[in-house]
Parts: C-alpha cells; structure tokens; sequence
C-alpha cells in the first residue's frame, strides 16, 4: 500500500529549522491536517469542506524573479467547496524544499505539484485537481477567502511581538523628540529601553534557536560529510557544517550556512533514486539524487564530495544507507552538467566573503535596513541621553548606558563572527584534514 505524503516545508535555518522539524502538511481521516507552531488545523474533504482544487500556475502580476521570497511567486492551489467558494489555499513555494536555491518558478506546472507533494495529496485525499495557467480562469475563483495552509512563520511569535511593541513605542518616542523644543527625561528614558529591547530580543532569539536545537530529536541513521580532493578550494567550514543526514523518514542537506533541505523518503513525493554521472572518458563528475519522474532533486559534485581519499567511503555510505536505487549514467559529446537550475551548485561559496554572509544568523525580511535601524536607534538615545544630562542626569545616565549597551549587543557578535571566520573557518582545509578533525 502506498504510503500518504505528508509534505515537508521548504528549507530553512536558525530559527526556521523549527519548521522543517514540526511542520508538516497531510491527509487524515477524510481532512488536511496542518501541524505547525505546535498546532493543529483540519480542513474537512467532502461534503461541508473541500470538493475540488485549482493549481494557478501563475505568479502573482506584481512578483519579478529578482525578487526572492515574494509571496504566492510559485503558484498556489486553492481549494474550493462545491459551490466554488474558497474553503482553504495551498502556497506551492513553502512546500517545495529546495525552493530557496532556485530562480522563482524554475519548476512550473505537473512537475511543481509532483516534487512538493501536492499532487499525491490530493489523490490520496480525493480531491479532483485542475490546472489553471491564467489568475482570470473563471475556475480560479476570486483568490479571497479561506485559511493558508502553509508551515507558518520562520521566526517565533514572541519575536515579533516584542519587536512590534517595541518599535511602535519606540517610533512614536522618536517622533515626539524630533518635533519638540524641550524633552522631558521620562521620554528620553522610555526612547532607550524601547531601542535596546531590538538588540536584546535578537540575542534571546539566538539563544532560544540554540536551545531548541538542542531538544529536538530525530533518528539519523548516517551521516555523509564531503570528502574533497584536493585544490578544490574546500574551507574548514565547508568540512565543518556541510552534510548529508540520512534519517528515520528523510534525507537531509545542510549547507554550511546551516540551512537544511528535507526531502521524504517515502510516500508519492520521495527521493527514489542516486545516478552517478560519468563523462565522456568515464570519469564521475557528480551524483545525482532524483524524484518523482525522474526529476533531479538536487546533485552532488563529485571532487567536492567523493574525490578525496574518504570519498569512496562517503559514497558507499550514503547508497547503503538511504537505501535508494543506484544506476550510472555516461554524458555523451560536450553535454554540460548539471543542466540547469538545481539545487548543490552552490555549496561552496566562491569567497570567504560570500560564506560568512551565508553563515550570519538569519534576519528579518528588512535585512539590513533593520539592522541599520536599531543601530540608529540606539546612537540616538545615546545623544538625547546627553543632552538632558544638566536637567536629569539619573535618566541620562539610563539612556546613555542602554545605548551604548545596545550598540555593543550590536558589534560584538558580528565582530566574533567576521574574526572566526577570517581567522579559522574560511581558511583553506588541509588536505589531510580529516573531516572528523574538521568538525572539532
């Protein structure tokens, strides 16, 4: 009996990983059943819940590829009762696990809903799906309505309460200040603690990261890191946190900016195959680790990975292990290889610069504008806490310590993070360095 998919989120790290573990979306007993942020949401299938599903294979009018992480940009079902009204909507790109190393709808159509899962989740829950390539097909419907389906939030919900609370007191604070003549110390003093509580919330959100990390549990049963030739430019970082877990119900990469792509081994969606690829003279150049009708999933380049003396071992391992089928397949004339994009192209950055801001503990969708944001905030009420020092200077003295810590809380762990990279993790590896040495 084949075995109902459960889909699994696309990839993450830091504080997302939260959602590659818990997050899962499946078919239970005649509903769709979302686990995620530690809850659970049914969707009834049949009469009173969902009769039928539409994939709108569009982007949405105003998303560009060289906008990333723009909502809705692969396509999304959405599921309809039998009147057409909207009961629920499915975002392909949050199911699809490699989606974050490929250009935006790099994988469209039937090929979409097979490597997310979607496809088998409907069949398995009975739901009849049709394809709609235009936002306007009238069996769209309007798009409104109904719950998301999706494996939620990368960051915590604390994290954005307390930086919502604190920005809104902060900003108003801020605007008051700005536009007065005189500023009273109680205003200065509240403009301090609301700046500082950015650089605190992200320090807790660190730990709390790290926390959970350590209480999560699963069965892993081999662990496959690279196994470089020589000058191939590996980094002790690249040994240190690039792997392949092959565990109780997935198989895991994880890049070594720690972001982890989880793939099913099992159910209509699983990987199901590792093709080694030989050039023309039979030389490998890579591994290939495919899915469903035979689409490649993500590769393995072959001097990156098995080209060392520990490589042979690693490969072994990894087919023995995973328990996948294991063919070869030879290029003929000057075929490029990989073709097109795929995911495990660009494990090893081309500099140290490029690892280090591929390794940074992950932000807000702000990037570096809220970064610059708190910085500011924090300087500012360093300065106003100057100014009202001849007035109040036990306020003062609050405001400008809370600004200085802020801006320290800011600096040092970005300045631990640049110095351990320059100085040991994005250093070439010795060549006979073990990876095992590496990881110590």
């Amino acid at each position: 009996m084949t075995e109902a998919p459960a889909l699994r989120p696309a990839a993450g790290r830091g504080p997302g990983l939260e959602r590659c573990h818990g997050s899962r979306l499946s078919v239970e007993d005649g509903a769709l059943v979302l686990r995620a942020g530690g809850r659970t949401r049914r969707v009834p299938v049949g009469d009173g819940g969902v009769a039928r599903a539409v994939f709108v294979d569009a982007a949405p009018a105003d998303a560009r590829r060289d906008e990333p992480g723009r909502p809705g940009a692969w396509g999304e079902v959405r599921l309809q009762d039998r009147d057409g009204a909207q009961v629920a909507r499915i975002p392909l790109g949050e199911w699809l696990p490699e989606a974050p190393a490929l250009v935006e709808r790099a994988v469209q159509g039937e090929q979409l809903l097979e490597r997310t899962g979607v496809a088998g989740l409907l069949r398995a829950a009975g739901v009849p799906l049709h394809v709609a390539r235009d936002r306007n097909d009238p069996r769209a419907g309007s798009g409104k309505g109904g719950v998301s389906l999706g494996p939620g939030p990368a960051f915590p919900l604390w994290y954005w309460c307390v930086r919502g609370v604190a920005g809104t007191l902060w900003f108003s604070a801020f605007t008051v200040v700005v536009f007065s003549d005189t500023v009273p110390a109680w205003l200065v003093l509240l403009l301090a603690l609301t700046a500082l509580c950015g650089p605190v919330a992200r320090l807790a959100l660190r730990a709390w990261t790290r926390l959970r990390a350590g209480r999560r549990r699963a069965t892993v049963l081999e662990r496959v890191t690279p196994g470089p030739a020589p000058r191939t430019g590996a980094t002790a970082r690249f040994l240190r946190e690039t792997e392949v877990r092959v565990q109780d119900r997935d198989l895991v990469l994880r890049d070594l900016g720690g972001q982890e792509y989880w793939f099913a081994r099992s159910g209509p969606h699983a990987v199901t195959r590792l093709v080694k690829v030989l050039d023309g003279t039979g030389r490998p150049v890579g591994a290939e680790l495919r899915g469903p009708g035979e689409q490649v999933r993500a590769v393995f380049l072959w001097d990156l990975w098995f080209g060392g003396a520990d490589g042979a071992d690693g490969w072994s391992r990894l087919c023995g292990a995973s328990g996948l089928d294991v063919s070869e397949r030879r290029l003929s004339g000057k075929r490029t290889w990989p073709k097109g994009p795929v995911l495990g192209t660009g494990l090893l950055p081309r500099t140290g610069r490029d690892a280090r801001r591929m390794a940074r503990f992950p932000g807000t969708a702000a990037g570096v504008s809220s970064t610059a944001v708190m910085a500011f905030g924090n300087l500012f009420s360093l300065i106003q806490g100057l100014r009202v020092a001849d007035t109040a200077p036990g306020p003062a003295a609050v405001a400008v310590a809370a600004g200085a810590l802020g801006l320290v809380l800011q600096a040092v762990p970005y300045a631990v993070h640049e110095l351990r990279g320059r100085l040991v993790l994005d250093r070439p590896a010795a060549e006979r360095t073990t990876n095992e040495e590496a990881r110590r």
